[in-house]
């Protein structure tokens, strides 16, 4: 039996206990010891690692006060690369007290909601720790021992709350001797939500008051490593932490820890005995650059191997759309004007696009310049760094998709966002063009609307069919149905109505390889409905009227041609 895969498990030890998969990661230990940092801020797209890499620095450096609990944390690294880089990080472990607090849970509809989510973590984390706190009692003045209580047992006011976290180092120092390694996880998530729900400023405020207590002139803290998507502006988050020291996928230290490297991913594959499918692997999975190293999506890998040993012949899939936001890329297509919609639909044809980096950014500036927009999307792993390079001063980014999986989130969004436009439009004039035969006037209708959407032609014949049975399912006097078996072959699309008596239409689309070349392509496609006898389902149903129409597409526009069921051929 092959190890299972640690689907969803982000807790260090019970991957090691449980006997699970794991890609050793350890060694990010190691830097984080030669590099010194005091306040580290890492910035990885969601489902990267970083909740995994955090419990294991918990199980590493953390003094639980207990011996035999210490012993079994040491266990846990037992055979690790960490255990053969040397004495001097041995001696590290099990050396400090840690806070361990995830701000993930704070996706609330409502500030009050997400204040409360953070302060449950908060309480939490001082109730771990009371048993140290009741031991050393005497070391702490009466009002430091009340405040700590309070907060754990979830009876504090807002303002003790704010100033928590130097609560905690002071307090634990105190009755310990041990200065604190504080871990926050996913320190933006409660950012991000309050900016999309509307309550931005008050999360802002409240996550700015909590971390700069903890951080900023904090004699009692060893150490912090924090977790988010993105590095929101120290003038906004983190005021005054001149000693932050934020790494980003840019920066070329720690750039193997979150994620997985190729080597790592060929040897789970051998492991699992699925290595043949390394090519599809690649196409999906890869493509991430974090500073000079190639990434793959962990979590998408892990998803994968998951099916292939099941199924060796697994059909790959966009795991990452569910377990991430697509909030950013559904407001950018919601409000993009036509250049970004052009440069969207060149990045869906392979290309790159040339950005100026700003790192230090906010999320009310979003829509403040485009430029921000495609560095949320990039930091947050929806876009990857094909090349970088200095101008004037500034850094600027070529940027790609990184990979099939996200081209196919991409393509999905804009279908979806497509489909609920065309929701709210009437579409009467067409099938009144439909009904006439007036293959001009259906033209510049589609025409109309295909200048509107955003396209993507690596795929052309299957978003063209997409866009035109959207909107052709819009009216209630039709059904539409698509790919039908009928006669020699299969047409692309059928309309009816629910009466015999009724008017029906038979649709044969074509992807042309130049503009010169829409008329001469509707007209086959119109004769191919003719030849392959495509209108021979619906005359066996009983309908009469039978209009027929090949139409033609390259890029934004089509041709369209008519004809009739009882036409030559």
């Amino acid at each position: 039996m092959k190890k299972p895969l640690p689907i969803g498990v982000e807790n260090f030890e019970d991957i090691v206990c449980n006997g699970y998969y794991y890609v050793d990661k350890t060694m990010f230990i190691k830097e984080l010891l030669d590099l010194k940092g005091k306040v580290n801020l890492f910035t990885r797209p969601r489902r990267f690692g970083k909740t995994l890499n955090l419990s294991m620095l918990r199980y590493f450096f953390e003094d639980t006060g207990d011996a035999e609990k210490n012993l079994r944390n040491r266990e846990l690294f037992r055979g690790m690369k960490i255990m053969g880089a040397g004495e001097e990080y041995e001696r590290q472990m099990g050396m400090y007290v840690v806070l361990n607090l995830t701000l993930k849970s704070a996706k609330q509809e409502s500030f009050e909601n997400a204040y409360y989510s953070i302060q449950t973590e908060i309480t939490a984390e001082f109730d771990r720790h009371r048993e140290a706190i009741e031991r050393g009692k005497e070391q702490l003045a009466v009002n430091e021992y009340e405040q700590f209580q309070n907060i754990a047992d979830g009876k504090a006011d807002e303002k003790q709350f704010r100033g928590s976290l130097k609560l905690f180092c002071r307090c634990m120092f105190k009755v310990t001797g041990k200065k604190t390694v504080l871990l926050i996880d996913e320190y933006d998530v409660p950012l991000e939500n309050a900016y999309f729900r509307g309550f931005y400023s008050e999360m802002a405020d409240f996550i700015r008051s909590l971390l700069e207590a903890g951080l900023k002139t904090n004699d009692y803290l060893q150490f912090a490593v924090i977790t988010g998507c993105l590095r929101i502006s120290k003038e906004s988050i983190f005021t005054g932490l001149n000693h932050l020291n934020i790494i980003s996928v840019l920066d070329k230290r720690y750039s193997e820890h979150f994620g997985f490297t190729e080597a790592e991913v060929i040897q789970s594959m051998n492991y699992y005995g699925v290595e043949n499918r390394f090519s599809t692997m690649k196409e999906w999975y890869d493509g991430y650059k974090f500073g000079n190293t190639e990434v793959y999506n962990p979590w998408s890998v892990i998803k994968f191997l998951y099916d292939l040993y099941s199924d060796r012949n697994a059909f790959p899939h966009p795991y990452w759309v569910n377990t991430s936001s697509n909030d950013i890329i559904k407001d950018m297509i919601a409000d993009a004007d036509m250049e970004t919609k052009g440069q969207i639909e060149a990045l869906l044809r392979g290309e790159s696009l040339d950005i100026q980096v700003h790192e230090e950014i906010t999320y009310e500036d979003m829509h403040s310049r485009g430029e921000n927009l495609w560095n949320f999307l990039y930091f947050t792993g929806y876009l990857t760094k094909e090349d970088e390079y200095f101008n004037e001063s500034s850094v600027f980014l070529q940027v790609r998709i990184p990979n099939t999986e996200v081209k196919t989130i991409y393509q999905n969004t804009i279908l979806g966002w497509f489909r609920k436009r065309i929701e709210k439009q009437d579409f009467r004039d067409l099938y009144c063009a439909m009904e006439e035969g007036d293959a001009d006037k259906i033209s510049e209708i589609l025409n109309k609307q295909l200048f509107a959407t955003i396209s993507f032609y690596d795929s052309a014949e299957n978003f063209y069919h997409g866009f035109l049975a959207g909107i052709l399912s819009q009216s209630e006097n039709y059904l539409v149905k698509s790919n039908r078996e009928s006669g020699n072959g299969r047409s692309d699309l059928m309309v009816k109505s629910p009466s015999l008596r009724g008017r029906s239409f038979v649709l044969e689309i074509k992807v042309s390889e130049g503009i010169d070349d829409l008329g001469a392509d509707a007209d086959k496609a119109l004769q191919q409905i003719y030849d392959k006898r495509y209108m021979e389902e619906l005359r066996a149903e009983g309908y009469r009227k039978i209009g027929c129409f090949g139409i033609s597409f390259y890029r934004k526009d089509c041709e369209v041609r008519s004809g009739t069921g009882y036409a030559g051929g």
